[in-house]
Parts: structure tokens; C-alpha cells; sequence
């Protein structure tokens, strides 16, 4: 049997409810990794509805790494959302361009968090929320309507609103290795052999077909 290919839409036979991510993004701000799926019983195609105040002056991007699971409503807020708190009023007003913008041209400067990214291989629950410019680590895994307001380590658990950290998923040494594996880099081939040993058994049976990879 052939494994699934990234560039299709729907890859699950008869499932019209989830999407290989990259297939549906038209934003050129919007990058996202091979086999990314995002699940939506109401419209997955429709994924780009859930970046919100995704501005292209803001220049900010919204990054997605390989082989992550989004859930739906999942919602990406972007930098177009923050307002200056300095002075006397929050208003936006050189968003507006005209004599707005002349007459405060550095009104947004500052409010950029940078770009939101998302590593690899990252389980995002249901609802949940991510805000301007954080950083999600490999592995890690969000609950479902939690809302994410820092950056999430990797291969860490964590929920609520805002998030706390429920556990580590794996010991330090142990995450360390899987940094260093970057299994979602090597060849589809490989990745299929592995399967079993990825989804069942635990780090140590991972550790030591990765091994044995390595060596061969």
C-alpha cells in the first residue's frame, strides 16, 4: 500500500472533515509542513478564517512545522491585534492610513511580537487559542481551550487559560534525543518502516529502532 501523499487534500478515504493543512493555505504569510492535518467537521478549507488579525503590513508570519494535529477551531491570533498602551488612548489610529499615518507614523512600531510558530509533531486541542508571537516546541501538546499567552517548551503538556504545564511528556535526556532524532525529517520511507515503534512502546522502543536506523 502507498503511503499518503502531502499534496493531497483529503487523505482519509471518504473523510471530508480533515485536510492535509498545506493544501488549503493561500496566504503567502501562512507556512506550514508535509502531512499537517487540520480537522473541522463545519469546513476545513476555511482554515485561513481562524488567523486572525493577520495584516500583511504587519509582515508577521504564522509558521507550522510537519506531521501536526489541529483540532477544530483552532485559532491563531496574529500582531494586527495589538493595540499601543503608552498613552492616553488605545485607538489604532495610524492602521489608517491617510493623515493618520503621517501625523503618527511610529504609532505601531514595538507592538510586533514576531511571527507565531509551531514546531513539529504538536497536538493542538480543540478551541484553543494562541496569541501573538509564541513559540511552540516539538512535541508538545495543548489542551483543548486552553489559551496560550508564552511560549510552550518542548515535548510539554500544558493547559488552561492561561496555560500552566501540566507535565513534561519525557524525562530531560529523553527529550533532548528526540530533538536530536528530527524523525519528521527523515524520508517517508523510513517513517513508514517506523511506525510502530513511533506510536507504541514507549521512548525505549523508539530509541532503539532510531539506533538501529542510524547505524544502518
Amino acid at each position: 500500500m502507498d503511503t499518503p501523499n502531502p499534496s493531497t487534500r483529503y487523505p482519509i478515504e471518504n473523510i471530508d472533515r480533515l485536510v492535509f493543512l498545506k493544501t488549503v493555505i493561500t496566504k503567502p504569510l501562512i507556512e506550514v509542513g508535509d502531512f499537517t492535518y487540520y480537522d473541522d467537521p463545519d469546513d476545513p478549507e476555511a482554515f485561513e478564517k481562524n488567523v486572525l488579525y493577520h495584516f500583511p503590513f504587519m509582515g508577521d508570519r504564522l509558521i507550522i512545522g510537519k506531521f501536526c494535529q489541529i483540532a477544530a477551531r483552532a485559532t491563531f491570533m496574529m500582531n494586527g491585534a495589538n493595540h499601543g498602551t503608552a498613552g492616553a488612548s488605545t485607538f489604532p489610529f495610524a492602521a489608517f492610513g491617510g493623515a493618520w499615518a503621517n501625523r503618527f507614523p511610529g504609532e505601531l512600531e514595538g507592538e510586533n511580537k514576531g511571527d507565531l510558530v509551531v514546531g513539529n509533531d504538536v497536538w493542538i486541542g480543540f478551541d484553543a487559542l494562541l496569541m501573538p508571537g509564541v513559540r511552540v516546541g516539538d512535541g508538545a501538546i495543548i489542551a483543548a481551550r486552553s489559551v496560550v499567552t508564552g511560549d510552550v517548551p518542548p515535548y510539554t503538556i500544558v493547559a488552561g487559560n492561561p496555560v500552566r504545564t501540566v507535565r513534561a511528556r519525557f524525562d530531560d535526556k529523553d527529550i533532548e534525543y528526540m530533538l536530536e532524532t528530527r524523525w519528521w525529517d527523515w524520508d517517508i520511507a523510513t517513517i513508514t518502516r517506523l511506525v510502530p515503534e513511533l506510536c507504541h512502546g514507549g521512548i525505549d522502543a523508539f530509541r532503539a529502532v532510531a539506533e538501529r536506523n542510524r547505524r544502518d
